[in-house]
């Protein structure tokens, strides 16, 4: 992340717009100007780049999230996009370098979510191949990136949870 320059900044907030816009606008809305994240900045980024830019990215963040009241570190993957015109070319299978990275960072779990609309494809992606285990029926609670006073500060989604055991099994996620 500390290697990027206002460019990389900038090329990142278009591709993110042009990537979450088709899905609605609020989804693309926090990647006005040269922002190049939604919420928390990552730590580390991998992304992808071909003849015309950007082509695909992922970040990670290390975190601790409540689950059932108990507090767990995990390696939160987000900011997970593939250019519009590159959708279906299986350029999705080279984000799962972020794989080994979780392992290096000592992280217990990866932990993202996706919205119900990608669960065929993170399916073929990641449970497939025995990477994560993907769990629906779950009510995320988080905080709203700017809090107003016209609305509540959390958001409440049904989104499909994304668990990767990384330094203990799934049997230990909480």
């Amino acid at each position: 992340e500390s290697e990027l320059q206002l460019a990389d900044h900038t090329e990142l907030a278009e591709f993110f717009r042009n990537s979450y816009g088709p899905t609605g606008e609020f989804n693309a809305q926090p990647f006005e100007g040269n922002r190049s994240w939604a919420g928390a900045r990552p730590e580390l980024r991998v992304i992808g780049y071909d003849a015309r830019g950007v082509a695909a990215h992922i970040g990670l963040l290390r975190r601790f999230i409540k689950i059932d009241g108990v507090d767990l570190l995990v390696g939160e993957l987000g900011l997970y996009a593939v250019r519009p015109d590159l959708e279906g070319l299986g350029i999705s299978h080279s984000m799962r370098v972020m794989y080994p990275a979780l392992q290096e960072l000592g992280v217990p779990f990866g932990f993202g979510t996706v919205r119900p609309a990608l669960e065929k494809h993170i399916t073929r992606l990641l449970e497939r191949q025995g990477l994560a285990t993907i769990m629906s029926g779950i009510r995320v609670r988080s905080a709203h990136r700017e809090v107003c006073p016209d609305r509540s500060p959390v958001c409440i989604e049904d989104v499909l949870v994304i668990v990767f055991p990384v330094g203990r099994s799934i049997n230990e996620w909480p």
